[in-house]
């Protein structure tokens, strides 16, 4: 029987900043995925370190999540649960995250690149005096010098630049939902509770939530879909870009776009896809006219199966599909969606029958 290898030890830092820490962003009770994504992409970083993985979770009433974390990959969970958390508010989570951060001292704490996490980041970056890399793709470590390496596009999209806090600690950043996977749960793992308090009454506040409103869309949300359909500058104009939609309606998809449609007008920012939109990770692409910069490939590099049309052979995204056709969109996608009506009539009638 084969000897099982060892792992080799690391060396612990002579700073008294030890651990791998994720804030975990819940909302009414329910963590965000982009927090169990995290948990899976840092406890690769912790292992690689040799420290543990912890959790911070802030709310009102959120206890029945800690095991959940534990089977994400955590080790430690720091609970602050206080009426005062209920609803997220920046100057109160500041101080809950921060005290905790002072107490325990962290080297590495990441944050979802949420509309949540990307105002608390800042505001613990600042009160900390520390540095933050701010929509991260890429995360790895520089074991030489126990580093962490935060990579994210930069220069208008052109290039990745590879970010290093060197001196202050913890070293910080906010990371882009889909960009990482959330690890299988191991069901029954268990880990370490420490149960904190947050010195802040509510009379201490200078904000108050009168109400919160939830947003009801009929719409697919980008983030959420399956299938997007995706267009580009090759498709010439509003009216171009209008075979994207058709070819989604046919398909129930969600419509995605790259930054030249957006700012050329025939797209809504909401549908851009990209470093400077929405990173998504569908189980079906389709890149219709899109050359394929990092800018826009950044946000569905992750996707399971990319499709991709575009005119000219050297397009760089062709690199990043699964198929890849080779031609003019406006002959190509017609047939394509005359063939899913087909399925369709096809299904329906299956069914009917």
């Amino acid at each position: 029987m084969a000897k099982e290898e060892e792992k080799p030890k690391v060396k612990l830092p002579d700073s008294e900043y030890q651990g791998v820490w994720i804030f975990i962003e819940q909302r009414n009770g329910k963590i965000t995925p982009v927090s169990l994504e995290l948990l899976g992409e840092g406890r690769k970083l912790a292992d690689k370190l040799g420290v543990e993985l912890s959790g911070v979770l802030l709310g009102y009433k959120v206890g029945h999540l800690v095991d959940t974390l534990y089977q994400y990959g955590a080790d430690t969970v720091y609970l602050i649960d206080d009426p005062v958390l209920e609803q997220y508010r920046s100057e109160a989570y500041q101080v809950g995250v921060v005290d905790v951060v002072k107490k325990y001292k962290p080297e590495i704490l990441l944050f979802g690149a949420t509309v949540i996490g990307r105002d608390l980041a800042s505001t613990v970056a600042t009160e900390l005096g520390t540095g933050l890399t701010a929509d991260t793709t890429r995360l790895d470590i520089d074991m030489k010098n126990r580093l962490l390496e935060a990579s994210r596009p930069a220069m208008g999209g052109n290039i990745m630049a590879t970010i290093l806090c060197k001196e202050k600690r913890p070293q910080m950043a906010s990371v882009r939902p889909k960009v990482f996977k959330a690890i299988k749960p191991v069901e029954g793992r268990k880990g370490k509770l420490i149960e904190e308090t947050i010195n802040l009454n509510e009379e201490d506040l200078k904000t108050k939530v009168i109400e919160v409103i939830q947003e009801v869309s009929d719409k697919i949300r980008l983030g959420d879909a399956d299938i997007i359909v995706a267009g580009g500058k090759g498709l010439q104009d509003e009216k171009g870009f209008q075979l994207i939609r058709d070819l989604a309606k046919e398909l129930g998809a969600a419509v995605g776009a790259s930054r030249d449609a957006v700012e050329a007008g025939w797209a809504e920012h909401s549908e851009q896809v990209g470093q400077t939109g929405t990173t998504v990770a569908p189980k079906l692409y389709f890149a219709i006219g899109i050359s394929g910069a990092v800018q826009h490939t950044v946000g569905m590099e992750n996707s399971e199966i990319v499709v991709a049309i575009n005119r000219d052979p050297n397009a760089q995204i062709f690199e990043k599909c699964t198929y890849g056709i080779v031609g003019d969109a406006f002959e190509i996608v017609p047939k394509f969606i005359e063939e899913f009506k087909k399925l369709a009539k096809k299904s329906g009638e299956v069914n009917n029958g």
